[in-house]
């Protein structure tokens, strides 16, 4: 299922949003001001992301900035600023498109179905990714090992994601700590440490001697098949 994050402090679009995106079956959170927003996504990983720029905290702006720093999720702007410097300032901080109020619900979610399938893996993007011992299909989201599926928790299969769309190319320690956990953290590199040990007892054929999981001392990790 979709997920959609609404950012918006007007109630009564919110819940306008809410209700016609889940009737069309999509998963819906939603957020009031910007330091909201950040945490969202950063735990809850939406599959695009619709924002206001007039927010209470923050101008809507500076959220697609922060987001941009660490992520690449489609992100919808959705506001009453009409004028096209403003509309470019928004697309050039990163914003993927731009909706003008009063909007048309119907051209929203066209325009939100476009961002999602753009982001969706292509014919030449690799989303199976084969090693002697498992196999990622990055775009089931699922891991396999000598035939049966593997039990991945959310954080393991994020860390896993990053290190795979990386293959061979060190990951620094805060590159996957902002990209796994969110855009405050950078130092906590115990968190790391913690679940790249429980990604090699899942996935490596001898955990204490890694092929596929390669620690970098004091720089990060690289994904090795």
């Amino acid at each position: 299922m979709t997920r959609v994050l609404v950012i918006d402090d007007e109630p009564q679009i919110v819940r306008a949003l809410v209700i016609n995106l889940r009737a069309r079956k999509y998963d819906v959170d939603a957020a009031s001001d910007g330091a909201t927003a950040l945490q969202l996504v950063a735990s809850r990983h939406p599959d695009v992301v619709v924002l206001d720029l007039g927010l209470p905290d923050m101008d809507g702006v500076d959220v697609i900035r922060g987001l941009r720093g660490w992520t690449r999720v489609p992100i919808i702007v959705l506001s009453a600023r009409h004028t096209s410097d403003e509309k470019v300032e928004a697309l050039d901080a990163g914003a993927d498109d731009y909706v003008t109020k009063p909007f048309g619900m119907d051209e929203l979610l066209a325009r939100l179905r476009v961002a999602v399938r753009r982001a969706e893996p292509t014919a030449g993007d690799e989303v199976l990714v084969e090693t002697a011992g498992f196999t990622v299909d990055l775009a089931a989201k699922k891991v396999n090992r000598a035939g049966e599926d593997v039990r991945l928790t959310p954080t393991e299969w994020q860390l896993l994601e990053v290190l795979v769309r990386n293959t061979g190319r060190l990951v620094s320690q805060k590159q996957l700590l902002q990209e796994v956990w969110g855009p405050t953290y950078g130092k906590e590199t115990n968190y790391l440490r913690v679940y790249m040990a429980q990604l090699r007892r899942k996935l490596e054929a001898d955990p204490s001697h890694p092929r596929h999981f390669v620690t970098e001392p004091g720089m990060g990790y690289r994904f090795e098949r």
